[in-house]
Formats: structure tokens, sequence, C-alpha cells
């Protein structure tokens, strides 16, 4: 009769056993899902680079006595160098406002002109420099071994400064050459700018990105101060303008990011 209450016992206390561990097995804590990081925050950043820069003719007021005039217009290649801070909204968005100084490219144009009366030909030296300040916009387009391709637009505003213009040429009038040189003061112009981005980003750190990225950039119009002779003598203003300067740029920049993303761990789970 003991044996019997003896087993009942030990069989009890093995079913309870097992109900204990069936309910620990259902209250056990899922498998936490990965959680998408926050990658919102402020950034700073600096660039440099060189620039390959057109010019799509050069104007002036005397033109208007020409019939034709073919022009071969070159800038030299000129260093870039940026700063800028933003603002990355999301995993795929960011946007920053950028200020750079475009050192001085220096200029050479040819023309062959055409007019009643005569032909001639003009050569033409000058140094441009730039101030461009630009808000941008990039969209991310994925990351791959930390590798992320971008793209992006931007608009603002180029202070184009010309400066030390000469123009010497030579005129041929009926058969006399009328060597003739001519010098114009230095200026500067304001105009709306806007560009356009394409690029790749590798991120070092979690707070550190460098950029490799090229730019395409419309400055406007440049212009010259008043041209006169050799001698000083000008019978009216006639500024010479640079019209429609472009640039294709290739740039290496980089980023510091100034928010560091929440590093998310489960919470721990104690038995007993």
């Amino acid at each position: 009769m003991r044996s019997v209450k003896f087993f009942i016992a030990a069989g009890a206390a093995t079913l309870m056993s097992s109900a204990v561990s069936a309910a620990d097995m259902a209250i056990a804590p899922p498998p936490y899902a990965p959680v998408v990081e926050d990658f919102g925050g402020w950034y700073l950043r600096g660039d440099i680079g060189f620039s390959n820069q057109r010019v799509s003719r050069l104007n002036n007021v005397l033109d208007a006595n020409n019939t034709s005039s073919v022009q071969n217009l070159t800038f030299g290649t000129a260093g870039i160098f940026g700063i800028g801070a933003g603002y990355r909204f999301n995993n795929w968005f960011r946007a920053d406002i950028t200020g750079e100084y475009r050192g001085n490219s220096q200029f050479l144009g040819k023309d062959s002109i055409t007019y009643v009366g005569g032909f001639g030909t003009d050569v033409y030296h000058a140094t441009k420099s730039e101030w461009v300040v630009l808000g941008n916009a990039y969209v991310d387009l994925g990351t791959w071994w930390c590798v992320t391709p971008f793209i992006g637009a931007g608009i603002g505003g180029a202070r184009v400064s010309i400066a030390n213009f000469t123009d010497s040429g030579l005129a041929i009038q009926g058969g006399p050459v009328l060597p003739g040189l001519a010098f114009a003061d230095n200026a500067s112009k304001w105009n709306f700018a806007w560009a356009l981005h394409a690029g790749v980003a590798y991120r070092v750190t979690p707070n550190f990105t460098v950029e490799l990225a090229y730019r395409y950039l419309d400055m406007g119009d440049g212009v010259t101060g008043d041209i006169r002779r050799f001698d000083g003598v000008n019978n009216f203003y006639n500024p010479m303008t640079f019209k429609s300067i472009t640039s294709h740029d290739l740039k290496l920049g980089v980023r510091w990011d100034l928010y560091n993303p929440p590093v998310y761990q489960p919470p721990i789970v104690r038995k007993g």
C-alpha cells in the first residue's frame, strides 16, 4: 500500500514539474526584431577640388559693328575650397548649405572679327575667381559595404570676379595694319547659380564619411570694368561680358556627424 502511494506521489510531482516547464516556455519572450536606427542629426563638411570651366561667348557693345566673329575661349584649371553645415533627415535624405572660394583661373581668348571695311584679330587675357554659396539637397541611393552612391541639386548665388583683363589686337583696314592694346578695370558681379551633384560616399567610422563627387555648376555671366586704350582714352563705357560661365568640378569631401545614433540592447532576462 505504501508503495502505491509512493508511485502516485512521484507521478504527481513529475506532472507538476512538466506543467511548470511548459508554462515557462509559453511565457518566454519572443526574439527581438532588428530596430531601424534613427539617422537624423546635424553634420559639418569640408571640400577641396578642381574645376574645368567654360564660357559660351565674350560680348561687347562694339559687337554691333561686326558682321561676324569666331571665338576660341579657354580657362585654366583652378582650385576649389569649401565648407558647410547640414542636417540628415533620415537614412536617405539630407540637405546642407555650403560656401566656397574658387581660386584664380587664367583665361585666354582669341577672336577673329570681320567688320565693314576690314578684318582683325584680338587676343584676350584675364583672371577669374568666384565666391559661391549654395543650398543643396541630396538623395542617398542605398548602402553596400559602407559605400553609398548619391545624387543631388543646389541653388544659390555666385560672385564672379574678372581681373587683369587685356585686349591686344591687329586691325587691317584697306591695307594698313593697325595694332591696338586695351585694358579693363577689375569688376565683380553677383548672379543666380545652380548645381547638379553625383558621387559616392564611404563611411569610414559611424561619425566620419569621405565623398568623391562630380558637380555641374552654372554661375551666370561675368563682367569686366570699362575697357580703355593703352593711353587711357575711351569714348564711351564698353565693358566685356563673359556669357554663361559653367564648370565641371571634381571634389573630394569629408563629413563629420555631430550626433550618435542610439545603440539598442535587448533587456536582460532574469530567471528565478
